[in-house]
């Protein structure tokens, strides 16, 4: 009996996953088609909506982006110089910094930080919609959910990660240099030089193709939790801290992803 209710357990997930993937892949084919293919044909897009939506994800959240980045660029050179100051190495600091902020630590920070700060906002706004009906209403008013609320959204999103992630690249790099030469007395234009020589365009194409993966995953995240809402503002609180967590754990698969994929290539 009991290797029964596991056989039964197992299928039953087997079987969520499966319907989960399908509502997500039906979801994304909407969204291309309503984003590409609609305009084509006249139907238009909603861009004044897209470009406030990219001045809330991206402008926005540029303030808290922009102070975590920085720290973070402090706290590596300064747990970088522990060890290379055994050696008189000190001057790799700004390779080390440079190319963590570009490759891994800057795209990576910056999604975590969209994802709590933005996609949660996407499905709670969403959700709040469903609950009160809003979305039966844009259908009755002859109004497509996806092209009304979905692409505006996905469009600001996967411009706004982007955007707000060459900022933090910088700003990283930035808290680098402070830290190095205003604490750790690395002369200033040795760490300019080091930070030159150190980096690739290699470098910046792996940040930014993350970026733009971790956009596409927070919106898409975001959008559908906030379409499984059920059951008034349980249902909406429930589902944006799921929200958050699944989007996160995307990103880290994401993020594993690309990198043995840049590692090899």
């Amino acid at each position: 009996m009991t290797n029964f209710s596991l056989a039964g357990h197992v299928g039953r997930w087997t079987l969520n996953q499966l319907a989960i993937g399908a509502r997500v892949s039906v979801l994304m084919v909407d969204t291309f088609v309503w984003m590409v293919l609609a305009p084509l044909r006249g139907k238009g897009l909603r861009f004044k909506a897209a470009i406030e939506d990219f001045v809330e994800f991206g402008v926005r959240s540029l303030p808290i982006v922009g102070m975590i980045c920085f720290l973070i660029g402090v706290i590596i050179a300064l747990q970088s110089s522990y060890t290379l100051a055994k050696w008189g190495a000190n001057r790799f600091i700004a390779t080390l910094v440079a190319v963590s902020a570009l490759r891994e630590m800057a795209p990576l920070m910056t999604a975590i930080l969209i994802t709590g700060r933005s996609g949660s906002a996407i499905t709670a706004e969403i959700g709040t919609m469903k609950v009160g009906e809003e979305i039966d209403a844009l259908d009755v008013m002859g109004l497509n959910p996806i092209k009304y609320l979905v692409v505006p959204k996905f469009m600001a999103m996967v411009l706004a990660v982007p955007c707000v992630t060459v900022m933090a690249m910088f700003i990283m790099i930035f808290g680098g240099f402070v830290a190095s030469v205003y604490i750790v007395g690395v002369d200033p234009f040795i760490y300019i030089d080091m930070t030159r020589q150190s980096l690739v365009e290699k470098d910046l194409l792996t940040g930014m193709v993350k970026s733009i993966f971790f956009g596409i995953a927070i919106c898409w995240v975001g959008v559908y939790r906030g379409l499984q809402v059920e059951g008034g503002a349980e249902g909406v609180g429930r589902q944006t801290t799921s929200s958050v967590v699944t989007a996160i754990f995307l990103i880290i698969i994401i993020d594993l992803i690309f990198t043995v994929l840049f590692y090899f290539v």
